[in-house]
């Protein structure tokens, strides 16, 4: 019976804390979980807009956050403490938002607001500007950058 009664009290003292623990959500189109609270930091794991994280405490400007497995560092810029809408072209699965909100989450870039640029300069390759969005660029490359270019973290 007293076996019973402590495994019982450690299941609502689990919950209890669950419970509280604060989430946070991703409202950047892609991010990362840092080893520690620096922006070049080394990744541990990469989020993405929408996704959930539980937030552990807070150090300066970083949230210190569990994801899955990980558990590291991401900037409060990053991050909301409400639920964000869910923009078509990030969307998952079984979601659908308005343009409204879309370009909410954009910040006000839609495609609309694209094609005046478009029409206003139409001397600009935006193809070549939309090809360099997908360009993957390694974390030790960019970290190498930085200290060729003598660049301090904010």
């Amino acid at each position: 019976m007293m076996k019973k009664a402590i495994f019982l009290s450690l299941i609502i003292v689990f919950t209890a804390a669950a419970a509280l623990a604060d989430t946070v959500t991703v409202i950047t189109k892609e991010n990362a979980i840092r080893e520690y609270a620096k922006f070049f930091a080394p990744v541990k794991a990469t989020v993405r807009y929408n996704d959930r994280l539980e937030a552990l405490s807070m150090e300066g400007d970083w949230y210190k956050v569990k994801y899955g497995p990980s558990i590291g560092y991401i900037h409060r810029t990053a991050v909301e403490k409400r639920a964000v809408a869910q923009p078509a072209s990030y969307a998952r699965k079984g979601s659908s938002v308005s343009q409204s909100e879309a370009a909410l989450a954009g910040k006000g870039f839609n495609p609309q607001v694209e094609a005046s640029y478009k029409r206003q300069h139409p001397e600009m390759k935006y193809g070549l500007v939309d090809s360099v969005e997908h360009y993957p660029v390694p974390e030790r490359d960019i970290a190498q950058f930085i200290v060729a270019g003598g660049l301090r973290q904010p």
